[in-house]
């Protein structure tokens, strides 16, 4: 009798890291070595910033529409950052993942440990993997930061002070990758993606 195959099951991929790293530019990277995986659009309440488009890189929102949503649970998780709030749209993470898809979700430090606690909790009903990006120095983040000149200098620097600070969680993460060179870094996460997956294939 043949072996019953079994039913292929969707991830999560949590990439974080410290505000700077470069996460975005990593994650776009990736999406070029794998055109497959999907992207997790965030709702926020930041204005955009040159070249951003809403319902692409973000949905952007005012505070009473985010609130609205928070009232009504339709967040993954969700958090206040730099004065903003963050969001991840509960039911596009639900839909994919029951399909059998491969899910990036590119969140910050907070983020990624609300959607940690609801994995330990039992509550989210997926395979999780979590990967921790962080710079070659804390001297090149400071750089990476300074270079953006879309936040004024107070701004910036209240941005490194936090970034040293998340760091110190790392090791709370299932991988460390390190930004040295975003396409370095993007194969070494798809190499893990590759990997992640093959274990939901053996659970």
């Amino acid at each position: 009798m043949p072996k019953r195959a079994k039913r292929k099951r969707g991830l999560l991929v949590v990439i974080s890291g410290p505000s700077g790293v470069g996460k975005s530019t990593v994650v776009r990277r990736l999406f070029k070595v794998d055109p497959d995986l999907l992207m997790s659009i965030s709702s926020t309440t930041r204005p955009p910033r040159p070249g951003e488009v809403h319902g692409q890189h973000y949905f952007f929102v005012t505070e009473e529409e985010f609130d609205h949503k928070v009232k009504k649970h339709e967040f993954l998780e969700w958090a206040k950052v730099h004065g903003c709030y963050y969001g991840t749209p509960k039911s596009f993470i639900d839909d994919m993942l029951t399909k059998g898809q491969t899910v990036i979700l590119e969140v910050d430090v907070q983020g990624a440990a609300s959607v940690k606690r609801l994995t330990e909790e039992g509550k989210l009903k997926a395979a999780t993997v979590f990967v921790f990006l962080i710079p070659p120095s804390v001297d090149i983040l400071a750089f990476r930061l300074k270079k953006r000149k879309t936040e004024d200098e107070e701004l910036v620097n209240y941005r490194l002070r936090a970034a040293i600070a998340e760091l110190q969680v790392m090791e709370k993460y299932d991988y460390i990758v390190v930004n040295d060179k975003v396409e370095s870094a993007a194969d070494k996460i798809k190499a893990i993606i590759n990997v992640e997956k093959e274990r939901t294939l053996l659970n």
